[in-house]
């Protein structure tokens, strides 16, 4: 490279388009964005149905998969993770969630900087959001504003959007969550999620509404001072010792063109955007981590970082699935080639019905018991069922309660297992590994049990299909959830932020890789704790906090 870049950042996923955005607005400033997957120019990453063919597709996921799992009774997971422009937007299930109130007072208190706490995180989540209710200011209910902001909408890039579709037997199970004491809810992002109603998503007019679409296309694609690198990896970055200590002068990258160094200019940074897998595998890739790691991988150290890889949290959904009866749900109604020929047509005609679907349509927040402070559960409720993610719908009408521990105890890891970088690292989340967690699960399978048991479902007869009702003690539930459990894909944490006295932390409260200048992460593996919800619009979040504090 002749000349230098202000700003690499490595993925062009959720945070790192968002980041591009923001640094490019300013024409002095030389920014790079590296992806190592391709362009988003395939149709089934925008019709929102289309995750059922970007999910396990090589062209745009890595396909990754878990170590075997002792609290899944020894089961490997696939692990998606998006391998393309836009990353996980692409190919998530678009639900627009913040998350509680209390997830972002626990960070302040974990990394000592109040920046974090929710009423100054708010201002960040505002500003790239454009709101559905916020076009129609007379649909906003009472407070709606002091959090989404003001009336009447905005034009931010990230595209809030009500479903375009509804199930009866959806709205039964609602009517059920409320008689179980489960009150309705409009507005999921307030601050506490509680309650059960139909998710918002992140889609506009009927497509899927990615990072690629909302913050590179059209602005930040026609500024001269901006880059773009598609289907380039990078192999580690570039660290050097002077004077001050370590720095990061840049990356190594292997395009189609071969091997190249872009470097950066005095003062620059480089930020690392490639996801709660990706980030802390090129950290170690690099020589940052866990010496013992590193040594056995045979990765020379720069920088023993022991918390590296660490930490890594997620959300197991516990997939209960109930056969009921008349009642219509996808199982049928896509069962035939007529069926499968009107769903496309009404598609494309009016952008609705089944292939508008985002994976999940109903969302519930509550609690696993009554002494519960804050709702510690979170159903993903869907009007078909399968017996696993990519296989064929079953043959009779059914629905699937999926129910997640939003705050799960349980701690694994991401390792990586080779000096080369296109080796896949080591994943292994250590999910139902403790006592608390398979508590949870079990309490969770009986919550699930009580909305199915109201009346506002007898008319349907629901009968449980998964795990099944002979399973009744808290032994048999825990080791049932770990069954029927998989990831709802929502990995964070492996590069947590915290004080520089906590040995377990990657990064200070303003992103900087602690003990090396110059090198900066943005993306969910700052997390320190996993957020109460879906994970995408949080890590936008982040990415437009650390936005503010570069540009000012």
């Amino acid at each position: 490279m002749s000349q230098g870049f202000d700003y690499i950042i490595v993925g062009a996923g959720t945070a790192g388009c968002l980041l591009a955005n923001r640094l490019s607005a300013d024409p002095h400033k030389r920014v790079l964005l590296i992806e190592a997957g391709g362009k988003d120019d395939y149709h089934w990453i925008h019709i929102p149905v289309g995750y059922l063919h970007c999910i396990g597709n090589p062209r745009t996921d890595w396909c990754f998969k878990t170590e075997a799992e002792a609290g899944l009774n020894d089961r490997s997971l696939r692990y998606p993770r998006g391998k393309v422009l836009g990353g996980c937007s692409s190919i998530n299930g678009m639900i627009y969630m913040r998350g509680q109130s209390r997830d972002y007072d626990h960070w302040a208190d974990i990394t000592g900087d109040d920046t974090w706490r929710w009423e100054r995180v708010l201002k960040a989540f505002r500003k790239h959001e454009s709101h559905w209710r916020l076009d129609k200011p007379d649909t906003a209910p009472a407070g709606f504003a002091a959090l989404h902001g003001p009336l009447p909408g905005r034009k931010g890039e990230w595209r809030v959007e009500q479903q375009r579709l509804r199930w009866p037997i959806l709205d039964a199970f609602a009517a059920a969550a409320n008689q179980a004491g489960i009150p309705a809810t409009g507005d999921f992002n307030a601050g506490t999620n509680e309650g059960v109603g139909y998710f918002e998503v992140n889609q506009r007019k009927g497509w899927r509404w990615n990072t690629a679409k909302a913050f590179l296309r059209p602005t930040t694609y026609g500024r001269p001072n901006f880059e773009l690198w598609t289907g380039a990896q990078v192999q580690k970055l570039r660290l050097l010792h002077d004077d001050t200590g370590l720095r990061c002068a840049g990356v190594e990258v292997l395009t189609p063109h071969g091997l190249e160094r872009p470097w950066l200019n005095a003062g620059g940074e480089v930020i690392l955007s490639a996801g709660a897998i990706g980030s802390p595998h090129l950290l170690q890739l690099s020589g940052i981590g866990p010496a013992a790691l590193l040594q056995k991988v045979g990765i020379p150290m720069v920088l023993d970082l022991p918390g590296v890889g660490g930490n890594l949290q997620d959300h197991l959904q516990i997939r209960t699935v109930y056969k009921v009866q008349g009642a219509r749900t996808l199982n049928t109604r896509a069962a035939s080639l007529l069926g499968k020929a009107l769903i496309g047509l009404e598609y494309a005609v009016r952008r609705s019905g089944p292939m508008s679907m985002a994976p999940s349509q109903l969302g519930a927040f509550t609690r696993s018991s009554p002494d519960k402070t804050w709702p510690d559960l979170q159903y993903h409720v869907q009007p078909l069922s399968l017996d696993a993610f990519g296989e064929p719908l079953h043959r009779f009408n059914a629905i699937t309660a999926s129910v997640c521990n939003l705050n799960p105890t349980s701690r694994g890891w991401v390792a990586a297992t080779s000096p080369d970088a296109t080796v896949a690292p080591a994943i292994k989340p250590n999910y139902l590994s403790t006592a608390e967690d398979r508590h949870v699960a079990a309490q969770s399978l009986r919550v699930t049990r009580n909305i199915l048991a109201q009346p506002a479902l007898a008319p349907f007869k629901p009968e449980e299909y998964k795990p099944g009702p002979q399973y009744q003690t808290e032994e048999d539930l825990a080791r049932m959830a770990g069954e029927i459990g998989t990831t709802i894909f929502h990995p964070v944490g492996t590069c947590r932020m915290g004080r520089r006295e906590d040995p377990g932390a990657v990064v200070d409260s303003r992103l900087r890789v602690l003990g090396v200048r110059g090198l900066r992460v943005a993306d969910a593996s700052v997390m320190p704790t996993i957020t109460s919800g879906n994970t995408n619009s949080p890590t936008l979040m982040i990415a437009e906090k650390l936005a503010g504090w570069l540009v000012g």
